[in-house]
């Protein structure tokens, strides 16, 4: 039996996968790893077409010959996927293009690419990603951003030329590398549009910025040779899910969405960048899920190509703790209780999953359930009372039995 009375759904059947696996890898890298500076955002010069404007710290022509130099040789694609399986993750997302323009796949549209004669590397990342992810089970996408402030025709009087190239890059990712599993945009005026006017539009198809991208007959041509992937909301379309990015989105479960964090500070790789503790790696894979939303936890590789060991290590940290309760995470929905101060909540099935993260008071009291509990257990290990009335659930559960990073009950509805 359901816990909570879910709402009406149309969702199409493909976000099932995607919904289910609660936990993905994101993964920003290119030739700006040499320099540790920000993905895209290092680069100097002009940023069209961008309300915000300013200009990166690296200079152009350093910036823009940087690939020249990007000879990551101890990449490994099929070492890349295993980590991400080993942190239980279910999905990964990589970086074709970024703002600055450079390409990690093999586009016949340009030269700024991975596969130039002018690259030292000269390997398609897309490709090797792609099929090493294909051979492990791991469903496989691609970021791709619209804006390209390196591109001559970007948001001036030829900006349709700019169209004609980025649909047609677009094209090549959908028909070159199998299925995709998402396709994730990141256009910035919607992005930032969306997020300060959400209300406005939550139930809006098609925003303002599709005319700026094109984006009916270009989601048409997605939707045509690749019929399963899942598109995010940064192309000018409302499409199949939300996306706050750096934050852990509110509790939202007639839509689906995703949270994408860093697991440092800065998406693409930065030398002793602050990496986040276990605690709050957890903390916020359980408020996300608690939300009913995904979490899109983002790594950004050292230039030699390989992710950073103490990230690596990070991340094998948290496929541990899932190793022990995923049926927390996996395959739930978020509540029935909304997150608060405490923690959050999840359930599948019969069972509510209480990810019991602070403790204001001695006892945990919580809104009341119309169906009856029937057994408690806390699966983080001790003893666990629960005591239910027509006002409320209260949890106590001594002090020694608090788990110190998340204190774990599950509760069992009688049918």
């Amino acid at each position: 039996m359901s816990t909570t009375n879910e709402p009406p759904s149309d969702l199409p059947s493909r976000l099932d996968w995607w919904r289910a696996a609660r936990f993905g890898l994101f993964i920003h890298w290119g030739p700006v790893s040499l320099v540790g500076t920000e993905i895209g955002w290092s680069r100097g010069g002009e940023r069209r077409g961008f309300y915000r404007g300013g200009s990166g710290e690296v200079p152009v022509e350093v910036y823009d010959n940087l690939y020249k130099e990007f000879n990551p040789v101890l990449f490994d694609a099929a070492e890349w996927v295993q980590i991400a399986q080993d942190a239980g993750m279910g999905y990964m997302v990589f970086t074709s293009k970024h703002h600055d323009g450079f390409v990690n796949f093999d586009t016949a549209l340009t030269d700024y690419k991975i596969t130039s004669a002018a690259s030292p590397f000269g390997r398609d990342i897309v490709r090797e990603l792609a099929d090493a992810a294909r051979s492990a089970g791991l469903p496989f996408g691609c970021y791709y951003s619209q804006p390209d402030w390196r591109h001559p025709d970007y948001r001036n009087e030829n900006h349709q030329r700019y169209l004609d190239y980025f649909h047609a890059q677009v094209a090549e990712l959908c028909s070159n590398y199998g299925e995709l599993a998402v396709l994730w945009f990141d256009g910035l005026e919607e992005h930032f549009i969306h997020a300060e006017e959400v209300e406005k539009f939550r139930d809006v198809e098609v925003y303002p910025s599709a005319e700026i991208w094109n984006s009916e007959p270009l989601f048409q041509k997605i939707r045509a040779l690749q019929p399963n992937i899942l598109i995010n909301n940064r192309c000018g379309m409302r499409a199949d899910f939300d996306t706050p990015e750096q934050m852990i989105g509110g509790f939202q479960n007639q839509r689906p969405w995703e949270s994408c964090i860093t697991i440092c500070k800065q998406w693409a790789w930065k030398p002793d960048d602050i990496l986040k503790s276990f605690e709050e790696c957890i903390h916020t894979l359980a408020r996300v899920v608690g939300g009913d939303g995904n979490l899109l936890l983002n790594v950004g590789p050292m230039p030699d190509g390989r992710i950073e060991p103490r990230q690596v290590e990070r991340l094998r940290e948290i496929g541990a703790w899932l190793g022990r309760y995923g049926e927390s995470i996996y395959g739930t929905r978020g509540g029935p209780f909304r997150p608060g101060p405490w923690g959050a909540s999840t359930h599948k099935d019969n069972a509510i999953y209480l990810h019991i993260l602070a403790w204001p008071e001695e006892t945990l009291t919580l809104p009341p359930l119309p169906q009856k509990v029937g057994d408690a257990v806390l699966l983080t290990g001790g003893d666990v009372a629960v005591e239910q009335t027509d006002s409320a659930i209260r949890v106590s559960i001594a002090p020694a039995d608090r788990d110190p990073v998340d204190t774990l009950v599950r509760l069992t509805i009688q049918e």
